[in-house]
């Protein structure tokens, strides 16, 4: 019988050289045992031409995607994907998660954050909102008052609970995701959003189901994809006198029949444009994957 070592690498591993007689040794395995290849995990591709995307647009960026029922990452460079750098609003999945699980927030549709009266340059925060309605709107104010309901020491169990980047909430309770210490990587935004799609974080079904359910929505013919924005340098102060950024996000997940494929995309904020074509940019990489 033969057999076979397969051998799964961190990110900050180098791959092991793969002589000619290892390879045909390998093709051999997985061709007499299909599932030991299936064993190996997850595969990665990297294709430097989903990179054009962003320099079309006159910008830079990276994006990765999970495929899941391939079991296959693919990245558009094999730097950006995992530099980590401040998640912003992309921050509110979880933070939304937490509010629901902690009793914070007990319904998203009717309990509600009362507006404080500070006038946002940001019309859509100047209101009143539910865990619903605030999502959509990206409403920093009342993602800072949750956290702030919720507290450090809470925050902190629930953060490290997810693996969620560096699990690092110094900064600030009501900013640390904004201007803090928090960071994370694509890959690691993955990562979590992985679990949150397979209902498998640490928590109550009910606050992920919930969450998954206020989570923004396009609709792309008969693909659907879930997604949360950020602006890096957006938050409750920058607001107030209008809006300059530097990075903006595009994270979630695409739904096309029962293929599923988990994503993330930054990109470096050099025109008012870039902010608005994140997800027109987003819907073109994932078309170039076959994930929509």
């Amino acid at each position: 019988m033969i057999a076979a070592d397969f051998h799964t690498f961190s990110d900050s591993e180098p791959p092991l050289l793969l002589t000619r007689r290892h390879a045909i040794h390998l093709a051999a395995c997985a061709a007499i045992f299909p599932e030991a290849a299936v064993a190996r995990g997850p595969q990665t591709e990297v294709r430097d031409a989903l990179a054009k995307r962003f320099t079309d647009d006159g910008t830079v960026g990276g994006f990765v995607a999970f495929k899941v029922d391939e079991k296959l990452f693919v990245l558009s460079d094999n730097t950006r994907p995992r530099q980590a750098i401040l998640p912003a609003s992309t921050f509110k999945i979880p933070n939304s998660i937490i509010a629901l699980e902690s009793g914070v927030v007990k319904d998203p549709d009717k309990d509600v954050f009362k507006w404080d009266g500070t006038s946002y340059a940001i019309a859509e925060w100047n209101k009143d909102h539910t865990l619903r309605s605030a999502i959509a709107a990206s409403a920093v104010p009342v993602y800072q008052e949750i956290a702030r309901r919720v507290g450090p020491t809470r925050m902190q169990s629930y953060v490290d609970a997810f693996d969620y980047g560096n699990h690092d909430i110094g900064g600030g309770i009501d900013r640390f995701w904004l201007t803090g210490n928090l960071r994370i990587s694509p890959m690691q935004q993955i990562a979590f959003l992985d679990k949150l799609r397979r209902r498998k974080l640490p928590v109550s079904k009910r606050s992920q189901n919930l969450t998954c359910d206020i989570l923004p929505v396009t609709k792309v013919g008969d693909s659907v994809i879930r997604a949360k924005s950020g602006l890096i340098g957006v938050d409750d102060r920058t607001a107030r006198d209008g809006i300059t950024t530097s990075v903006g996000w595009l994270v979630g997940w695409a739904e096309k029949g029962s293929a599923q494929t988990v994503f993330a995309m930054n990109l470096d904020i050099r025109d008012p444009k870039h902010t608005a074509n994140r997800m027109a940019i987003t819907q073109q990489l994932l078309g170039d994957i076959g994930a929509i």
